[in-house]
């Protein structure tokens, strides 16, 4: 190699694909899988934001769908980054993920209505897609380089 390196990023991509249960228990599961995959492969992506969106879309999964059939996560690390995307069985796309509606701001009182808006807000990209059973919800982190990373306590 000729220079110097900054950084060393993943040179060859990583995937993990999980059925999750359609219930609040599939938040912790979800947070956990992504915790573990970023900190096993020393992945430059922010670990705390990549657990808090995969929460947010894991819970509106569970939320905004009916039925008993599973949610499925998939967690894609890339040498740029990371990919997290949460497949549910309801083909509706979800209302302001990747643009806001005018004139419809989050309640601060209420515990509800900020989710999108973070996935928006912290992302590098986020939208939806249909599949063959309904649709999927993603967002991706851009890698940090090593000296731009929060030191761990």
């Amino acid at each position: 190699m000729n220079g110097l390196a900054l950084h060393e990023r993943p040179s060859a991509a990583a995937s993990w694909r999980i059925a999750l249960p359609h219930s609040a228990a599939a938040v912790p599961v979800a947070r956990a899988l992504v915790r573990t995959a970023l900190a096993e492969l020393e992945h430059g992506a922010d670990s705390d934001t990549a657990e808090l969106l995969t929460a947010e879309l894991v819970a509106n999964a569970v939320e905004h769908t009916t039925g008993d059939d599973p949610i499925e996560l998939v967690v894609q690390l890339l040498p740029t980054g990371c990919q997290v995307e949460v497949h549910d069985p309801d083909p509706v796309p979800p209302g302001d993920l990747t643009r806001p509606a005018a004139g419809r701001e989050p309640d601060p009182w209420q515990e509800h209505g900020r989710g999108l808006l973070l996935i928006r807000a912290l992302s590098s990209s986020c939208g939806h897609r249909p599949t063959e059973k309904g649709k999927a919800v993603w967002f991706r982190l851009a890698a940090v380089p090593p000296q731009g990373r929060p030191r761990p306590a």
